[in-house]
């Protein structure tokens, strides 16, 4: 069996999530699908994937085997598109890497109009919470919400964002004034798992250099976004966020931002890929197209959070009568 057609079966198999879906997308029965990842897990000596009856997962070996596999495969599709030619013309598949919200609110409108007017690029938009190897993993773009420090990828900005604390003004009207950080001790928090649940980092207090890291005990832990958001709008405590997750919330008046004194720099948003990955036409288009897009949109973002002015609280809403 050839490794590279088998290395093909088993990509296809971890982006279905099932060998039942790699048959139906390769059009090979289900035997052979299972003939080639076990032709691999042979030819490599471990186990791959971890096999039920509905899905699959893949084990330790497996998932640094398939890091590689993606890779390999992405380098020969591009090595075959420049031997036939084909420089200046974007084609192929296009594997893109984000965070879940910022894939989803801002990313996903955009690669569904590319797809659009690029109908010979096809797209994968890995949507992850944990940092991504571009290199290693394959991958050709990220959308980055960080302060980079990685020498081996080209980054082009596309916006700003920052972290900040806010709560509905309605339970604001009715808890203690958060003045300052400590504050934080009297109010429930609500927190995203993934920002910090034990402690909340602000810049040092003047005279020292050292950040100060506030104790933080939430009622409240969640691994969304959107859910974080909504328990908040609806009053149940304060949370910190992002700024452009909350924008469209504080501009509403349903959130309002606390703190603000005591806010961060702000954190840099790039676009980012390895080195010499920008001149393969997929991803240059990609870029030329989505650039100016984003960056309306972290501005009209960054526009829509910012801090207001205390507005009176909101009369309470009666409930409606049935009928």
């Amino acid at each position: 069996m050839d490794r590279i057609d088998a290395m093909k079966v088993f990509v296809t198999a971890l982006d279905e999530g099932s060998l039942a879906g790699a048959s139906r997308k390769t059009g090979r029965s289900a035997a052979a699908v299972s003939r080639a990842i076990a032709f691999l897990e042979a030819h490599v000596g471990v186990p791959l994937l971890h096999r039920t009856t509905r899905s699959i997962k893949l084990s330790e070996a497996g998932e640094r085997y398939a890091m590689a596999c993606r890779k390999l495969l992405a380098d020969l599709e591009e090595a075959d598109r420049q031997a036939a030619g084909e420089k200046s013309v974007p084609r192929g598949t296009l594997t893109i890497s984000a965070t879940v919200y910022s894939g989803v609110e801002l990313l996903r409108p955009i690669v569904d109009a590319f797809m659009e007017q690029y109908p010979t690029v096809n797209v994968r938009m890995y949507l992850l919470e944990r940092p991504v190897n571009l290199i290693d993993e394959g991958m050709d773009l990220a959308l980055r919400i960080t302060h980079l420090a990685d020498s081996t990828l080209v980054a082009l900005r596309v916006g700003e964002v920052r972290r900040v604390v806010v709560a509905s003004p309605r339970y604001l009207a009715t808890h203690p004034r958060i003045e300052e950080p400590a504050d934080l001790s009297k109010h429930s928090v609500i927190a995203l798992q993934h920002a910090g649940v034990d402690s909340w980092t602000f810049p040092p207090q003047k005279g020292s250099s050292v950040p100060r890291a506030v104790p933080v005990t939430p009622r409240l832990v969640v691994n969304n976004v959107r859910a974080t958001i909504a328990s908040t709008v609806e009053g149940h405590g304060v949370t910190r966020l992002l700024s452009y997750h909350v924008a469209t919330e504080i501009k509403q008046g349903l959130l309002r931002i606390v703190l603000a004194d005591a806010e961060s720099a702000p954190i840099p948003v790039h676009i980012v890929s390895p080195y010499g990955r920008l001149s393969v036409p997929k991803v240059r288009a990609f870029v030329d197209f989505a650039l100016p897009r984003l960056r309306a949109q972290f501005t009209r973002l960054a526009r829509d959070a910012e801090t207001r002015p205390e507005a009176p609280i909101p009369p309470r809403r009666g409930r409606m009568s049935a009928g």
